[in-house]
């Protein structure tokens, strides 16, 4: 094999190799000869430099580690020369990632790249670098000198544009780094530019900035349709931005855009609302097809985005424009071409549920081609065919929508099924026109798709059953129940309905004939070694129920219950010995306790409906067509949404609070430390175990504070967390005069139920470690996010050498499982009700304290259970009691992608000089890791 002499034949040998090993083994050889010429000689040439970085850029992309040269590249992007800036910002690009500390080292060079320097081609691919890297403290360094660029009256065109889109890469990852009100201004002055791609990406910024501020933007709407009339009405553009002969369509569809985030604009009374009106009216009556598929393409694109502008604008847009948006979208759902059919059916979806009654009768004569729709071969079309049915659907029609969906849900693929599912069940209930038939249709989708049909829909049966009792609706069920457990091929979930409602309301049909109580028992029974164990004690419940009512078939239940009191499954061996000892405490009390279930409480939403609204809970689609509610500015990147930066415009960024003089008095007399006698270096490590047990307790309910400090290092704390995600800054701080700390590392051991990402300024957690001088701190960012229950908080290690000594501080992150809680509130009977629910689970511990609790600590005590972020639940609580209720977020999903969360209720009890802590979730770990925070906050008090 030849020796690679350049770039091109060591391409040229790996693209020769013949096989893996062979291309491996020419990578390893080359990464050798490279890191031993960067290494040996301090004055490679330009040409030597570059060659050697664009091998290792090259050998990066096959796939290969490379971990060194990052001091070549921050050389390279340093330099005056454009080759060699260029071959620098390129690897940099692919080389270095956003945590890592060779960054800090090249923040100067791209700020000088910036705003220092005059050539449009260095200043451009320090915009292109900024944006691909998107490191939290790179945007954070440099957003400002961006925000410059873009504003520059001496930027170039091309630069404006790199700016633009550099920016809105940057308030996707920190939203709020802009102060909109400040900045609008600027926006408006891009506005004006004649250079139609300075213009295009404007408005992809404007769009972005929009979707945070609406209100401060506002005033972009005269420009936006101004520049729309000279699209659509003038056709005055350059011949450099006609497409196919239509003037810049993508400007166009992102002005469109922009101006959907305003819906109430057409009722303003502002003149520029007629030349909208035109610019509409002329995009619905001269797009048409055309025999270039590019062509059509983009027309069409501008088409239904103009009709999507119609819709979002509701009663207060001209009717007119309506009725001709109604028919083109009529047209197009009956086209063939699947992407037209796609658009037309999504936006009709959207215009049935915007628009008032009048439009959905219109829509509802579409009922046929969208029910055809449906057997399309794409499962996007038959997705928003099924999306618009369900809209549509009202009281006349909602039977022939059901029947049309079940019809087809015989035949549809499992891509679709568990939607169709959970959406026939929503119209059932919705529109249902008796309850007999909303109960026979959710049996048809048992028997149909049993697989797919969640809890909640047949809880759902079970509460409107239950809570009906003036009518034979109960007596209906039961009978159709049992004709349908009767079968041994009945559905699990059948099964379990059937065994509650037989069990509640198969007295109604004991008297018939073959339906007594010991042939309901029978066709229950029969079923049972097929069945789950929840279902099976569903059955057990409905056994005790029948043991009360018939007496002839007791000795029959008996054995059953005597069996499956040495169940594995500890349910079911709770509830079999609990009903043997009900027959052995009097029919009384027996009846008493086994009598029917009370009616449910109703709920003004349907447990469906918030289910269909999960469905979509985590979509980043973010539209005006969407509600965005307070979580929707959760979504997207969760953990950077914590290290959003104070707004500020086109000024420098104050440097971070010192943690040296944040947490002490402003000035700290500096402490010498006692110098040993001469010889080995001595062993220091933390020796007041209360203090640092102190600092931790106290970090678990405040924001800030000092986790531990002795005479030669005090390390702080700063957290915040939300939901299952959180941010916690280190900071160590070097407390003596006497010299450096060298060697200094923080080591943090991964643990299995935190996904962690550390940011490290000064290399700390490098295996090289770093120094820190006198009166300095080294510092880390820790994003965390939890992803599984846990107990225990997460350890660390600090570790340095003095002059003298050799220091080892073990501590704990104060990451409690509280940590990631949010405060629920309930009133007292719910409380009490999901308390003795959770019995099973529970974890308890008595601490003593240091004095008698008296009402002064137990203000203190609900202050702390506050600071924990648990809801009060005062109603059951006494002058010695404090109660609360909170959920555990995590970053799991469940089989359906849902998050995990973990309810959790803690009861805190107070006697003299004690305090009895009782902790009660769904996860025995959590009850442990709730109850064990709360015990070392207590002991502080």
């Amino acid at each position: 094999m030849s020796q690679a002499r350049g770039l091109q034949n060591f391409i040229s040998d790996l693209r020769n190799a013949k096989s893996k090993e062979d291309e491996s083994k020419r990578v390893s050889k080359e990464l050798a000869n490279i890191r031993s010429k960067f290494t040996a000689s301090s004055s490679l040439s330009s040409y030597q430099k570059k060659k050697y970085v664009w091998k290792l850029v090259y050998a990066f992309m096959l796939g290969y580690d490379v971990d060194f040269g990052h001091a070549e590249v921050v050389s390279l992007v340093g330099s005056a020369k454009y080759s060699e800036k260029q071959v620098g910002y390129v690897a940099m690009s692919l080389l270095l990632k956003a945590g890592d500390s060779m960054m800090n080292m090249i923040v100067n060079s791209i700020r000088n790249d910036l705003v220092g320097s005059y050539d449009d081609a260095a200043t451009s691919l320090a915009l292109t670098s900024i944006a691909n890297v998107s490191g939290i403290e790179l945007m954070q360094a440099l957003h400002v000198e961006v925000q410059r660029v873009l504003v520059s009256p001496n930027a170039t065109p091309a630069v404006r544009k790199k700016a633009a889109l550099c920016l809105l890469r940057l308030i996707r990852q920190l939203p709020d780094s802009i102060a909109s009100a400040d900045f609008a201004p600027h926006i408006a002055n891009l506005l004006q530019d004649r250079h139609y791609g300075v213009l295009t990406s404007t408005m992809s910024l404007l769009i972005g900035l929009t979707s945070k501020h609406e209100q401060e933007y506002e005033t972009m709407i005269p420009y936006a349709i101004h520049i729309l009339s000279t699209l659509v009405l003038k056709k005055s553009v350059s011949p450099d931005y006609l497409y196919y002969r239509t003037p810049s369509p993508w400007l166009q569809i992102k002005l469109l855009r922009f101006l959907q985030y305003y819906p109430e604009l057409m009722s303003s009374g502002e003149a520029y609302v007629a030349t909208l009106k035109q610019c509409l009216a002329r995009i619905l009556n001269d797009t048409d097809v055309s025999d270039s598929i590019n062509k059509s393409n983009a027309d069409h694109a501008v088409l239904f985005e103009a009709i999507s502008t119609i819709v979002v604008f509701g009663d207060s847009g001209d009717e007119d424009l309506q009725l001709a948006a109604m028919r083109l979208l009529g047209k197009f759902i009956s086209v063939r071409e699947p992407n037209i059919r796609y658009l037309g059916l999504m936006t009709m979806s959207r215009l049935a549920v915007l628009h008032n009654n009048t439009n959905k009768e219109q829509i509802k004569t579409f009922q046929s081609v969208v029910v055809h729709s449906l057997k399309d071969a794409d499962i996007s079309v038959r997705r928003r065919a099924l999306d618009l049915l369900f809209v549509m659907c009202d009281q006349t029609n909602a039977e022939s929508i059901v029947d049309e969906l079940i019809t087809y849900l015989v035949a549809a693929d499992a891509g679709i099924r568990e939607q169709m599912v959970l959406k026939i069940a929503v119209l059932a209930e919705k529109f249902a026109t008796s309850k007999k038939w909303y109960v026979d249709t959710i049996l048809k989708l048992i028997s149909i798709s049993g697989d797919q049909v969640s809890d909640s829909i047949w809880h759902r049966v079970i509460v409107i059953v239950t809570n009906n009792s003036d009518d034979d609706l109960q007596q209906y069920v039961a009978t159709t129940m049992f004709d349908v457990c009767s079968s041994k091929n009945a559905h699990v979930k059948a099964v379990a309905v059937g065994s509650y409602v037989l069990g509640e309301f198969g007295f109604l049909i004991a008297e018939e004939a073959g339906k007594s109580g010991e042939v309901q028992f029978q066709v229950l029974h029969q079923h049972w070694p097929l069945i789950d164990t929840n279902t099976q004690g569903i059955m057990l419940t409905a056994f005790a129920k029948m043991y009360n009512l018939y007496e002839e078939i007791r000795p029959i239940i008996d054995p059953i219950f005597a069996k499956l009191k040495t169940s594995v499954d500890v349910e079911l061996q709770q509830r079999s010995n609990e009903y043997r000892v009900l027959g052995s405490l009097g029919p009384e009390i027996m009846e008493d306790i086994l009598r029917e279930m009370p009616a449910f409480d109703t709920q003004k939403v349907s447990t469906l409906e918030i289910a269909l609204d999960q469905e979509h809970s985590d979509t980043h689609d973010v539209n005006v067509f969407k509600k965005k509610d307070s979580e929707a500015a959760k979504r997207g990147s969760k953990v950077q949404q914590l290290q959003q930066p104070e707004p500020e415009i086109l000024i420098q960024p104050e440097p971070e609070p010192d943690l040296l003089g944040g947490f002490d008095e402003p000035e700290i007399a500096a402490i010498v430390p006692p110098t040993p006698p001469p010889g080995n270096k001595t062993s220091v490590t933390c020796n007041d175990p209360a203090a640092v047990a102190a600092g931790f307790a106290k970090l678990l309910s405040t924001p800030q504070g000092v986790l531990f400090q002795n005479e030669y290092v005090q390390v702080g704390v700063k957290q915040e967390f939300r939901g299952s995600q959180g941010r916690v800054q280190l900071f160590a701080g070097n407390m003596c005069r006497g010299g450096d700390f060298t060697n200094f590392k923080i080591t943090i051991p991964e643990v299995p139920y935190l996904r962690t990402a550390i940011q490290d300024e000064m290399g700390a957690t490098n295996p090289a470690g770093c120094t820190v001088s006198p009166k300095q701190q080294a510092r880390l960012m820790i994003m965390a996010e939890a992803i599984a229950p846990y107990s225990e908080a997460p350890a660390f290690t600090i570790t340095f050498e003095t002059a003298n000594a050799t220091h080892s501080y073990p501590l704990r992150l104060p990451i409690v499982p509280t940590s990631f809680t949010e405060p629920v509130t309930v009133d007292k009977a719910a409380f009490m009700g999901r308390w003795g629910q959770l019995a099973p689970k529970e974890s308890q511990e008595i601490v003593t304290v240091s004095r008698t609790v008296d009402s002064a600590m137990m203000q203190q005590v609900a202050a702390l259970l506050t600071g924990m972020k648990y809801g009060r639940c005062q109603e059951v609580d006494s002058p010695t009691t404090c109660s609360g209720c909170g959920t555990m977020k995590t970053g799991a999903k469940d089989g359906q992608g849902n998050p995990i969360s973990v309810g959790c209720l803690v009861r805190i009890e107070a006697n003299a000089d004690k305090f009895r802590v009782t902790a009660r979730t769904l996860h025995p770990v959590v009850s442990q890791g709730v109850k064990e925070t709360f015990c070392k906050a207590l002991k502080m008090l």
